[in-house]
Formats: structure tokens, C-alpha cells, sequence
């Protein structure tokens, strides 16, 4: 996998997940090159994944250099004038053209200049793009600004057709298009908010089909209704929250690539708290918390409550800013009570009157009403069945930050949240079942790692706690684990242990961990014994405590050679006894 496109979830191995929403994706891609896919809209809340979702689309497409070239264009939210929007737009999808031809990624990277491009299309050729560079200058020189805009946002489909090829346009944080192109160089006027409207045909394309993204919802859908005709782009709702497995693999992964210490079961803990919200996770693994220690339940509480509480967390910074943005216009103490509780009973709908009656409030049915509309319009509610009908949006990352905010001003209480989180903890040791299927699942992908983290968290046990056929018993005290331990054999061959554990007694546990599904046969754990031995004759006061963990089994002969030679085997670690 190659990544010319710069993902902004940065190392690319931090996207976990969202398993459901590849497959339809992944679904719909399938039929591009046959002309049958419709343009879709990615529709979830801020900080819900959608750019690293659509970023990860462009660079598989562009790595497996198949028959769908993508085009991916962000809409920033920065003031442009029409003319050098137009052109940058252009010369955006011109360099991703060339680059995915060329195989180029440099081009993906920093967009060549419109006289780059013509050089390009004249030497080829491909006659299109020193005719679109021509175009564009004349245009530009003779003040047709819009004819300009015109030839940059066709191009896609343009190509298609000429060339008889299938491009994707990827258009991320589409609303911006409608409040920061501007008609005039200096930015005087008000912005353009028609220019949405320059997609009304291009979407029913199906050779450049397009893939729309918006961060907020109700804003992306009313661009959509009034400049796109609803129905034109089909509607994939993606949910911010990940599956608790997905989750738990999130915080395993962010873990283990910011070097911060937990355990399987605080890795649970952090996962419950954080509701498998992945941008909550990220938070709370990198918070910047003086007293974080994510390796203890009471750890994981204070670092959570941080993150939600204290204004300058990045969890705190990043919704205030959303809050504040969306409530602006109904900036009032009730507006606030009813977004508060709506959105702590979002499990149903209310109407105008339900809710003056329920919250005794002294303002008429309208005047509610029009509160909730905008709010609705502000993506902080919805819709309910019919026209009177509002919920709260089911999502609970934001009805903490909710709380913490409006709850002490409407009620004239503040809530304490740490000692909720600490009761939905003790109520999770309850679920240890639950937990342990989940460890268990993913033990194919983590199994050194949480081997890892059990040896170094739970420092005194015996190993026959984990492991079978282990002969040596007594308890260990654990003052040092290593994962991927290296040493060099006598003719300078590197060996590497997966996990390696010392005791205060001097004994040395080495661990081998498998996690491929098939059963680990004679020639694996010789291979492993040789180790063993090696790292023996090199420590002759170390008394080594072997063991070998394989996901996927062991066959007959490589358990009974395990058993002659004092190995101890494992298919699965019992994270709780």
C-alpha cells in the first residue's frame, strides 16, 4: 500500500475499523467501471472518521492502479477568490490525473502549475490538458471567471468521457464551497453560495461518479436539497462510534504507538469510557494530563474526566468550538435546557408541548418550536417521524460535553462526572465474560502485545497461570518485560525473542507468540527451542522458563516435543483468574 495522499489520521495503521462502512463503500466502487454506481454523500458528525475513510479510498485506488483514477479535493475553510479557486482546483485534479498515470506520487503531493501541466499534456500527449491550460489562461486574462470555474469543475467527467475512463471525485467538507468563494479579490462582498449548484448535473455522472463528505450534517444536507436535488446523491449515514471490539483494537493500537503504558483490562476500561468513539480514545491516550496513568482504573477516570472537563483539553477545545459554532444563534438558557434534554433521553421523540410540559417551561409552544429548528439546522438534534417530532442525537460523547457545560447552569448543580465513570467501571467488572471474548478476539491480531502487558501488569503470578505443562510454579516478580527482545547468536545469526520477562529470582521467562490460525507444527517450535538454547548457553545463571503461545493450536507432534522439552503451550491467555 502506497500513500501519495497524506492521511491526516497520520500513521495509517491508526485507522481501525469501520468494517461495515468499507464493505458498502468497497461495494459500490465495484460497480463504478460498469457505469452502475450513483454519487453518494458520507453524512456522520464532526470528528467521526469520514476524511480518514474517503483519504484511505484515494490511496488504495491509486495504489492498485485499476481501472477508477481517483480525484480527491478538501474545501478548506479559507477566504478564495473565484479566478484562483478555479485554478486550483484544476491543477488538483490535472496532477492526480498525471500522477496516477505516471505513477508519480510527488505530483498528489504538491500540484504542478498550470504551465507544467500544458508542457505535460503537449509532450504525451494528452491533448485535454494543454487545451483545459489554454482555456483557463484566456479566461483568466479576459475576466470570465465563472467560464473559468466551469472548465475546472467539468474536467473530471470531461476526461471520463473523452478517454473513455472512470474517475472518482472525492469532495471532502463540501458546505464550505457555499461561504468561502468569493466573487470579488478583496472579499468585500458576501460569498457565492450558488457555486454548490456547478455540481447539479456533474453528480448524475456515472463515469465520474462523486463521493461528498460534510462535517456538519444538517448544514451538508440543506447545500445538498437545495443545490442538488436530493435525490441525486444516495445517503450513507455513518456512525462516530466504532464496535466495542473495534474500539478495544483502537486503544491497543494507539497505545502501543504513542509508548503509553496500560493494561488489557484498563485497555477496557478506556474503551467503555470513551464508548469506542475513536476520536475520544486518540484523546485520552495522548492526553497531556499531568497525572496520567492509563495503567490504573482510578488513572483512567482522573485522565477521561480531564479530557471532558478542563477547558484546555484537546477533547474539551475541539466540542466547545463545535458547541459554540452550532449555538450561536440560540445562544439562550432555554435552548440549552432542551438540548440537554433531549439529548440525555435521545432514546425517543418529543414535541413542542411535550417538552414545555415536561420541563415547566414559560415560553409558548412556537417559540420552542423555532429553538428546536435550529437546532436541527445546527446538527445538534433531529428530526423526528413527522413535523413536530425532535430527538436528541444518540450520541453520548456529546451529551458529556453537554453536560458539563449547561448542566450546573440549568440545574444550579454540577454533575460529578468522575464518580459516574467510576460506578460504570465497577459495574463493567461484572462483564468479565463479555470482556474476555473481546480480548479473546482480538488475540489473532494483539497476542504478543497483550501477552506483553500481562506480564508487565500483573508483575507477581505463577506462569502455569497462562501456560500448560509448565513444571516450575512458583510465583514470579516480575522487574523487567521486553517485547521483541533481540540477541546474537555465536556466529552473528540475530535471534529475537517475542516477549521476555525477567524475575527478581533470576528466573527468565521467554515467550514465542503465533497468531496465525493454522496449528504451529515440529519445525516452529524446534525453531523456538534452538532460542531457548542459544539464550541459555549465552546466560548460564538465568534458569529460562519457556513458553509458546499459538493462536491457531499446535499439532500432535509439536505439543508432545513442547511437553518433553519443559515448554509450556498456550491457545489463549486467561486475562482474568
Amino acid at each position: 500500500m502506497r500513500y501519495p495522499l497524506t492521511e491526516r489520521i497520520g500513521n495509517p495503521d491508526l485507522l481501525v475499523g469501520r468494517e461495515r462502512d468499507f464493505r458498502l463503500l468497497n461495494n459500490w466502487l465495484e460497480k463504478i467501471p460498469k457505469r452502475l454506481s450513483k454519487s453518494r454523500v458520507i453524512l456522520a458528525r464532526r470528528k467521526s472518521g469520514k476524511t480518514a475513510v474517503v483519504q484511505r479510498i484515494f490511496n488504495r485506488l491509486w495504489t492498485e492502479n485499476g481501472t477508477i483514477i481517483p480525484f480527491y479535493y478538501s474545501f478548506p475553510e479559507v477566504k478564495k477568490w473565484l479566478p484562483e479557486f478555479a485554478l486550483e482546483y484544476y491543477c488538483a485534479f490535472a496532477s492526480q490525473y498525471i500522477s496516477f498515470v505516471e505513477r508519480d506520487e510527488s505530483f498528489v503531493k504538491q500540484p504542478l502549475p498550470l504551465e507544467k501541466i500544458r508542457e505535460y499534456g503537449l509532450a504525451k500527449p494528452v491533448k485535454l490538458l494543454a487545451d483545459d491550460a489554454d482555456v483557463l489562461s484566456n479566461y483568466k486574462n479576459q475576466g470570465m471567471h465563472s467560464l473559468m470555474w466551469k472548465t475546472a469543475y467539468t474536467a473530471p467527467e470531461r476526461f471520463a468521457g473523452i478517454y473513455d475512463q472512470r474517475i472518482l471525485v472525492i469532495l471532502d467538507e463540501f458546505q464550505n464551497i457555499t461561504q468561502y468563494i468569493y466573487p470579488d479579490q478583496h472579499h468585500q462582498t458576501a460569498p457565492d453560495e450558488t457555486l454548490a449548484g456547478s455540481f447539479h448535473d456533474c453528480v448524475e455522472s456515472k463515469i465520474a461518479p462523486m463521493l461528498v463528505t460534510g462535517s456538519y450534517v444538517g448544514w451538508l444536507i440543506s447545500v445538498i436539497d437545495k443545490y442538488l436535488e436530493a435525490g441525486r446523491l444516495k445517503r450513507h449515514f455513518m456512525h462516530p462510534y466504532l464496535t466495542p471490539e473495534e474500539g478495544l483494537e483502537a486503544v491497543y493500537k494507539y497505545a502501543e504507538a504513542m509508548d503509553v503504558p496500560v493494561t488489557n483490562e484498563t485497555a477496557e476500561q478506556i474503551n467503555c469510557l470513551c464508548m469506542s468513539d475513536p476520536f475520544f480514545i486518540s484523546c485520552v491516550i495522548q492526553s497531556e494530563y499531568e497525572e496520567k496513568d492509563l495503567s490504573t482504573q482510578e488513572g483512567v477516570v482522573s485522565t477521561v474526566n480531564y479530557e471532558i472537563t478542563d477547558p484546555s483539553s484537546e477533547m474539551s477545545m475541539t466540542w466547545g468550538e463545535y458547541i459554540e459554532l452550532t449555538l450561536k444563534k440560540v445562544n439562550d438558557r432555554h435552548a440549552k435546557q432542551l438540548l440537554l434534554h433531549l439529548s440525555k433521553h435521545a432514546d425517543r421523540e418529543w414535541t413542542p408541548k411535550e417538552l414545555k410540559n415536561e420541563l415547566g417551561l414559560d415560553i409558548e409552544e412556537n417559540a420552542i418550536r423555532e429553538k428546536l429548528e435550529m437546532m436541527v439546522k445546527a446538527d445538534v438534534l433531529k428530526k423526528g417521524g413527522s413535523d413536530i417530532d425532535y430527538s436528541g442525537l444518540q450520541d453520548g460523547t456529546i451529551y458529556l460535553i453537554l453536560r458539563h457545560r449547561f448542566e450546573k447552569e440549568i440545574t444550579s448543580f454540577a454533575p460529578d462526572l468522575k464518580e459516574g465513570f467510576s460506578k460504570e467501571l465497577e459495574n463493567l467488572k461484572t462483564e468479565r465474560n463479555s470482556l474476555q471474548g473481546r480480548l479473546n478476539a482480538l488475540m489473532g491480531r494483539y497476542a504478543e502485545y497483550q501477552l506483553f502487558l500481562e506480564f508487565r501488569s500483573r508483575v507477581r503470578f505463577s506462569l502455569d497461570r497462562y501456560f500448560s505443562g509448565i513444571s516450575d510454579t512458583a510465583e514470579l516478580n516480575i522487574r523487567n518485560v521486553v517485547q521483541r527482545y533481540k540477541f546474537q547468536r555465536s556466529d552473528g545469526k540475530e535471534m529475537e525473542i517475542d516477549v521476555m520477562a525477567e524475575s527478581s529470582c533470576g528466573r527468565t521467562v521467554l515467550a514465542e507468540v503465533k497468531k496465525a490460525q493454522k496449528k504451529m507444527g515440529l519445525p516452529e517450535v524446534r525453531g523456538f527451542h534452538e532460542k531457548v538454547m542459544e539464550f541459555e548457553k549465552q546466560f548460564p545463571d538465568k534458569t529460562v522458563l519457556p513458553a509458546y503461545l499459538s493462536v491457531g493450536g499446535f499439532s500432535g507432534k509439536a505439543l508432545a516435543f513442547c511437553r518433553q522439552n519443559g515448554i509450556g503451550t498456550a491457545e489463549r491467555i486467561a486475562f482474568f483468574k
